[in-house]
């Protein structure tokens, strides 16, 4: 370990460790009934399960014997009893780790390191790239997209306490950091009701308000002082998108009305804090000429922000106006006194306007049939026998409607929201402007067809083709569908209709790819490389037809979904991939965990602009992969998918899951709005969402779609002589540097000894052992190429944070595993099934605490 790493070890542990002990201590003092002593069973408790699994025990041998040594309780009810105080007080103790590792975010962070923007201004100087950097800023943009997938699983009180006790904690405030601890003790975890869409952006606009609104201004000021010419007013260089409220696809929940009702929470939001910096900028600007122009804004935003029944008439050339006057007359009477608060708050309009965060709908490709075949059977719209017609053929029939569907004749509901949620767009654009609300996605787009639908929807909604200022978005998920992405889009820019509609839009067309769905179908290496090569292709294909192609990255928070060291994979892209902007999704957890202080969110926002535009400034010659190379992954990519599907394959994959994890509860914990699965009825792949998919495995600690078949596919080119190769590859490519450097990041958080007693499981033993199998052979041979002994050595602040992490969540994985066992023995024996909702009670608490201590594991 060189000198830098150990020296940020010991930062590390000075700011965390050390007093994650202290604090932990403190809590374990605190007078609750009967606290102390759980604090101190559950310190011998976790001392009990590491030296069980060391002797190869079952979690269930485990806490018989731990109960039978270390406690006189010997009814299910005092033992219960505990279990249940071990999981509240482990809870507890994950937020105090939470808290203390966002306090000391900019202790461990160097914040004008590499991948800032204070690094990419002294790259620039070095280099006198400013021409290229103003040309590049021109059309950049990053946009960041929140979405409320279900792997949050902190109620909003308590993501509250974390705030408040990590400025405590920052603050070395030891008697405020009591009094939280105490607070925390007191608060429930556990949400009684599972929270609507709207609750979901009402707790998202939490963020928005407080964090991302910050953070994004900072961002601005800095590159507005130090490149003062390159940033653009017409194109924004960060936009916020927003899903809650407008992802309808598999959520009966989200209706037309509550996509209004969110937008009109996000324009009271941004609204809400131009007037709260309004009223500070007060107490600064109190110079004459000035003062007055900022009274008059003030008003005019409380009128709109708190009148009853006050019609909004403000736009945002009412706030920029005004700001611009104020920022003229400081120029010139005032000697540029307080200049920079003034041009703040003028930057973050530009930004945020009166929208926030665009409001995207998304939608899934068969709904929009079945509305379709609906209107042709009740309207005069469409044929009647339009189910029955050719693909070309319901193109043609779309286009030549030039009816206006009423929704209110449509008997399904589905089918009238489909309708009212494409006339509800227009609504939020009239009110919160085009920003607002601009973008429609279809999942599960298949073909041209799939979009068409949607084009032709929203001209039989109401939308006159001149007219229609919406961008439409086809999202390619599965292998299959990726490698199809280039003809489906080929066939869509060579309809003439379509491409006008691209040329009313600005020649711009935007793809949205899914990694979470894709490594579900395939796997986690060839799903990364049939996204890598649809971009390239996709990139080709919109230079062809002179189109500027945008692709919106579908990810989660580990590296089975498309996460892990996301700026990254962006860094890692090749001139032949078009990176006029970088679009993903931040979904549930890493939104909190990576997004979740103004520090976090600066860094982590820097690193993805440094990310982009370094790529255009000092990396365009450079190519990523050469012919040989690009066959060498795709072998690699071919062998891996292959031992996936033999896995995926195996008819007790699935309910090998489901009788291991917690698959079956997710559905029931209230964690989110949407159902964990697509369509009721049977358990099949196809439908089970990646959230619970990649959760429960993460749960089972064996997090196998964030590796499986990476092994298998080295091992098999090494026979064929291609070793020398790998290798030099991986020394080239911070491609595939990045992908294994995410596969170790899911190996460490696994933990097979949990399981092991599976291994000689009848029905269930072989899939234990092929899953474990294939873990130790990609672990080989990740540490063969990285040159460590083990994995994340490389990476030694990280490492420790997830090997503390794990020391918290290895009594609730204990339990957890324990009560499945429970459940289990119960069902199969079909006895005693009155404590059954105890244990089931226990299984989905224990939940919380695992994903929770994790960060992004789901």
């Amino acid at each position: 370990m060189d000198g830098s790493a150990n020296s940020a070890l010991q930062t590390y542990d000075k700011h965390v460790g050390l007093k994650f002990q202290l604090y932990n201590s403190l809590f374990t003092s605190l007078p609750f009934h009967r606290v102390e002593k759980t604090g101190v069973l559950l310190s011998i408790f976790l001392l009990h399960c590491e030296e069980g699994y060391e002797k190869g025990l079952s979690p269930a041998e485990i806490i018989h014997t731990f109960f039978s040594q270390y406690t006189p309780y010997r009814s299910l009810q005092e033992q219960t009893d505990l279990l249940f105080r071990f999981v509240q007080y482990a809870e507890r103790q994950v937020v105090l780790f939470d808290a203390l590792e966002d306090a000391s975010f900019r202790e461990i962070h160097d914040m004008a390191g590499a991948g800032t923007l204070r690094h990419l201004q002294a790259e620039v100087e070095q280099t006198q790239t400013q021409p290229q950097l103003r040309e590049k800023l021109k059309d950049f943009s990053v946009r960041l997209v929140l979405t409320a997938h279900p792997t949050q699983f902190y109620p909003s009180e308590v993501l509250g306490i974390i705030n408040d006790l990590s400025k405590a904690l920052y603050n070395d405030n030891t008697a405020q950091v009591n009094s939280y601890l105490r607070q925390l003790g007191k608060t429930p975890f556990f949400k009684n009701e599972k929270p609507s869409p709207y609750d979901e952006a009402v707790s998202l606009i939490w963020y928005l308000e407080n964090v991302f609104y910050q953070a994004a201004g900072h961002i601005m000021s800095y590159l507005k002082s130090q490149f003062p010419d390159a940033l653009s007013q017409q194109h924004p260089l960060i936009r916020l998108g927003f899903w809650p409220g407008g992802d309808r696809d598999g959520n009966p929940f989200v209706t037309a009305e509550i996509t209004l009702k969110v937008a009109e929470a996000l324009r009271g939001s941004i609204i809400k804090s131009y007037y709260q910096d309004v009223r500070k900028l007060k107490r600064r600007l109190t110079f004459k000429g000035v003062l007055s122009e900022l009274n008059t804004l003030e008003q005019k935003l409380y009128n709109n922000l708190f009148l009853p029944g006050y019609k909004a008439d403000i736009t945002r050339e009412d706030i920029l106006a005004p700001l611009q006057k104020i920022k003229e007359t400081l120029i010139k009477d005032h000697n540029s006194l307080f200049l920079n608060l003034a041009e703040n708050l003028i930057r973050k309009v530009e930004l945020f306007g009166l929208f926030f965060a665009s409001l995207d709908v998304r939608q899934d490709s068969s709904a929009h049939t079945e509305v379709l075949e609906a209107i042709a059977a009740t309207a005069q719209a469409l044929p009647q026998n339009y189910a029955d017609l050719s693909p070309e053929e319901k193109i043609a029939a779309l286009l030549s409607a030039h009816t206006t569907v009423d929704p209110t004749t449509l008997e399904n509901e589905l089918h009238r929201d489909t309708v009212q949620s494409m006339q509800a767009i227009k609504t939020i654009q009239a009110i919160n402007g085009e920003e607002g609300s601009h973008r429609y996605i279809i999942s599960h787009s298949t073909s041209a067809l799939d979009v068409m639908e949607v084009y032709g929807l929203f001209l039989l909604s109401g939308w006159k083709p001149e007219a229609l200022s919406v961008d439409i978005v086809p999202l390619f998920e599965t292998i299959d569908d990726l490698r199809n992405a280039h003809d489906v889009m080929q066939a869509l820019y060579t309809t003439e209709v379509y491409r006008q509609h691209l040329q009313r839009r600005g020649n711009i067309q935007t793809i949205m790819l899914g990694f979470s769905d894709g490594t579900k179908d395939g796997g986690y290496l060839m799903s990364n490389w049939s996204i890598y090569k649809a971009k390239e292709e996709l990139s080709a294909l919109a230079q062809q037809y002179e189109l500027q192609v945008v692709f919106f990255d579908g990810r989660g928070g580990p590296p089975a979904r498309g996460g892990g060291r996301t700026h990254q994979f962006y860094a890692s892209m090749g001139p032949k991939i078009a990176s006029k902007e970088i679009q993903l999704t931040i979904q549930g957890q890493t939104i909190s965990s990576n997004f979740g202080t103004i520090d976090a969110a600066q860094y982590n926002m820097e690193q993805l602009l440094h990310a982009g535009i370094r790529n255009a400034l000092f990396m365009a010659k450079e190519a990523t992969f050469t012919q040989e190379e690009e066959q060498l992954m795709q072998r690699l990519a071919d062998a891996s998918y292959q031992a996936y599907n033999t896995l995926k394959n195996n008819p007790n994959f699935l309910e090998y899951l489901n009788y291991a994890s917690p698959l079956r509860y997710y559905a029931e914990a209230n964690i989110g709005s949407r159902p964990s699965k697509r369509k009721p009825g049977k358990l099949n792949l196809n439908d089970l969402r990646a959230v619970p998919y990649v959760g429960s495995w993460s749960q089972l600690k064996q997090n196998l779609p964030g590796y499986y078949g990476v092994g298998s596919a080295m091992e098999k080119l090494e026979a064929e002589g291609q070793w020398e190769a790998i290798e030099q590859l991986y020394q080239r490519s911070l491609f595939f540097r990045t992908l294994l450097g995410n596969c170790e990041m899911a190996m460490t958080k696994c933990f097979f000894p949990l399981t092991a007693f599976l291994a000689k499981h009848p029905q269930y033993g072989p899939l234990w052992n092929m899953i474990y199998k294939e873990f130790e052979c990609t672990k080989k041979y990740v540490l063969r190429l990285t040159g460590n002994s083990q994995l994340m050595e490389d990476k030694p602040v990280n490492l420790l944070s997830i090997q503390m992490r794990q020391r918290i969540e290895l009594p609730l994985l204990t339990i957890q595993q324990f009560a499945l066992t429970k459940i289990r023995e119960m069902e199969e024996q079909d006895t005693n099934t009155q404590d059954k909702p105890i244990y089931e009670k226990l299984v989905m608490r224990c939940s919380f605490g695992i994903i929770n201590a994790e960060r992004n594991s789901a």
